[in-house]
């Protein structure tokens, strides 16, 4: 009878042993961040209100000094007058967000970290992380002086293809090594689709976006390119950027080719405002053959003469919020991955040689 009354205990304690790790998981799951939103400039914060009003995040505050802009975001996704503030210090006198999101001109992006950091709130900005070295060594220190993440934001992150491929080449070595990569990421202009009035202003600026079409799409391809090379920087970097649109965009370019050279691989960086329609895709090529994502759900693999489609495995992270979400609850380590801060700065440093190249005509040493 004791035995019996033991084993009935422990598969009593086993059972709610189970429940509550269940519950605790699934707790963990469905956790929530609260952000605080730093400006509305930005298009790419439609992702964010959308993320709102599905309920997967609840956003803190907005700081935001255009009360046109105010006024319309409102307005577009019914949000109380409560939510708003005319500035980030303001916000965060009356909230603490888990994270701050940066919707503002690339050049503010120092601002933001520098109003975060001693504050201890982490930070992710939408690519890329600054318009100067200067600017992004300058975030690095303040994140490093005050152990908080800094992290950026890109949609190519999310795309399933891409991180197949980063599997396959880096994991499984399916096509042996790297030899040469190839980003093509553009589209017929900010204009031509239609970027609201308040985006277009500073995205054509080149103090504030530091540039046209080289800035704007060629940090995809560096982005791509440091990642897949384990987070190694090119020795040198050489562009070419052409002004074919004067009249639409008088103050930037609005094409760029950029070559990144590696020791034994060479990338090709194809930026653009001048297409007939948007691309963002992503060919390697190794020693034992060729991957090329046409985009985020299609991957094509070639060995010899035959082309075949892979099959995807669903992506850990679908968007920035879940991604976050692990990293700040320590369940995830950046490391050199595609958002980490550590990828971003040698980005910038591709970039602000590339605006070199072009404007001197020379190869720029890294």
């Amino acid at each position: 009878m004791n035995n019996y009354r033991t084993i009935i205990i422990r598969k009593t304690k086993k059972i709610f042993l189970f429940i509550f790790l269940f519950i605790g998981s699934y707790a963990h799951a469905q956790k929530i961040l609260r952000v605080g939103v730093a400006g509305l400039a930005h298009d790419h914060v439609h992702g964010i209100m959308n993320q709102f009003k599905k309920g997967e995040v609840v956003i803190a505050g907005i700081a935001e000094s255009d009360e046109q802009l105010v006024q319309r975001y409102k307005k577009t996704y019914q949000l109380p007058d409560s939510l708003f503030y005319k500035n980030l210090e303001s916000l965060l006198s009356h909230t603490k967000p888990d994270v701050v999101l940066a919707y503002t001109p690339i050049s503010e992006h120092i601002n933001v970290v520098e109003i975060c950091a001693p504050k201890g709130i982490p930070v992710m900005v939408e690519k890329p992380l600054a318009t100067t070295i200067k600017d992004a060594e300058r975030i690095a220190a303040l994140a490093r002086q005050f152990h908080v993440q800094v992290l950026t934001n890109y949609e190519t992150t999310w795309y399933n293809s891409n991180q197949e491929i980063y599997s396959l080449v880096n994991g499984e070595h399916t096509i042996g090594t790297i030899r040469k990569m190839t980003v093509h990421d553009g589209h017929n202009g900010p204009k031509e689709i239609g970027c609201s009035p308040d985006f277009l202003a500073w995205l054509t600026d080149p103090v504030k976006n530091g540039g046209g079409a080289l800035m704007d799409f060629g940090c995809y391809g560096a982005n791509l390119m440091v990642w897949l090379m384990d987070g190694k920087s090119p020795v040198a970097v050489t562009a070419v950027t052409h002004h074919l649109k004067p009249l639409i965009y008088p103050k930037v370019e609005d094409d760029a080719t950029i070559l990144l050279e590696y020791p034994d691989a060479t990338g090709i960086i194809e930026a653009s405002w001048d297409w007939p329609f948007g691309i963002k895709d992503l060919e390697v090529f190794g020693t034992k053959g060729y991957l090329h994502a046409l985009n985020g759900n299609t991957l094509q693999k070639r060995d010899k003469d035959v082309y075949e489609n892979v099959p995807l495995k669903p992506a850990p992270y679908t968007n920035n919020i879940n991604y976050l979400s692990d990293v700040l609850s320590g369940k995830l380590d950046p490391g050199h991955d595609l958002s980490s801060l550590e990828n971003n700065l040698i980005v910038v440093h591709i970039l602000e040689s590339a605006l070199k190249s072009a404007r001197e005509g020379k190869r720029i040493s890294l």
